[in-house]
């Protein structure tokens, strides 16, 4: 028989079991974040994409039309290699690939795409006005010159051509970790500094006040690739993938490394197994290290995500990436943690 202070003690006790199993479902639970809004993004061009951005998300807007405009910013920028005015191909073309993708899984992309200003919005149209996820090439063009966009004439930016001449003397493939984050303003250096070059992506993701994410990748690519290659930028699955249920990822870097696992698909993928965006990155990136061994000494990739519960996280090969963040309370740009430190 159970005497009164044994059966107060058993039930202040079980109580205080149930208290904390609340407590702990809780904590583990996605926070409500409808009203705070936020915008990620690769290296310090993402300050002012997440400003360009968050035009649209400080008012309530979309999250698909944040990024979608946020990295149009980017691809303005006559200085930076993302856009008409990047690093050309060995035969002296540009050409530029982006993608992008919404909160129920809708997604666009073009490839290998010429004379077009705003390849991230010929994407959009793809998503939106085709029952297709990619085109590429004189399709992609033709396709946009149909739903009105302008064919520009290239012309490289200053810098470019400097750097493309330069190039042409040796004609040599070597790339360099991190020029991306030397920056993109009038006076940034060409990426082609001693004899070595490297390629520039921008990626983004966002979560809007209904608490709904998309993201948008653009890229001019490797400069001086061999013409027709591909990195993965618009390839859904490798350069952005977006989960509305769990999180969403941007990658940079070398888009070949990127693709051989499906990079950011998996770093969701490790998210909806429960890993924080920081450790799911971090996984990712560890894996294609094994995958490389001692070659990843000399390549760059980094992975940027988000997840449902509006928590943020990076992971780089190599340190020196940074990614810019854009909140209610403001904006700042975060240094990644790396393998290499």
């Amino acid at each position: 028989m159970i005497n009164r202070r044994k059966f107060i003690l058993s039930s202040v006790f079980s109580s205080a079991a149930v208290l904390a199993g609340k407590l702990a479902a809780s904590q583990s639970a996605p926070r409500n974040l409808k009203g705070n809004p936020l915008v990620i993004s690769t290296w310090d061009a993402g300050l002012s994409a997440n400003r360009a951005a968050w035009e649209i998300l400080g008012k309530g807007g979309r999250a698909l039309d944040a990024v979608e405009k946020g990295v149009m910013d980017t691809e303005s920028s006559i200085n930076c290699c993302v856009g008409l005015g990047a690093n050309p191909d060995r035969d002296g073309f540009v050409t530029l690939d982006a993608s992008i993708m919404d909160e129920f899984a809708n997604c666009g992309s073009v490839a290998f795409l010429e004379r077009i200003k705003h390849p991230v919005s010929v994407a959009r149209r793809v998503m939106e006005k085709t029952p297709h996820v990619m085109l590429v090439g004189s399709g992609a063009q033709q396709f946009a010159i149909a739903e009105g966009f302008p064919l520009e004439e290239q012309k490289l930016s200053e810098s470019a051509q400097k750097a493309y001449t330069e190039w042409l003397k040796t004609s040599e493939y070597k790339p360099v970790i991190n020029i991306e984050n030397k920056g993109h303003g009038p006076s940034a250096p060409s990426q082609f500094e001693n004899g070595e070059w490297n390629h520039d992506t921008i990626g983004m993701v966002a979560m809007d006040t209904n608490g709904n994410l998309s993201g948008s990748c653009t890229t001019s690519g490797m400069g001086f690739k061999m013409r027709g290659r591909l990195g993965d930028s618009p390839i859904i699955g490798a350069g952005l993938f977006v989960d509305n249920e769990i999180g969403a990822c941007t990658a940079t870097g070398q888009g070949e490394d990127v693709i051989r696992v499906a990079g950011s698909h998996t770093v969701v993928e490790l998210m909806r197994q429960g890993l924080s965006p920081e450790a799911a990155c971090k996984s990712a990136i560890n894996r294609i290290i094994r995958i490389k061994g001692d070659k990843a000494k000399s390549i760059q990739v980094a992975f940027l995500a988000l997840n449902k519960k509006g928590q943020v996280g990076a992971y780089a090969i190599q340190k020196g990436f940074s990614y810019a963040i854009r909140t209610n309370a403001g904006e700042k740009l975060i240094p990644a943690k790396s393998f290499y430190s």
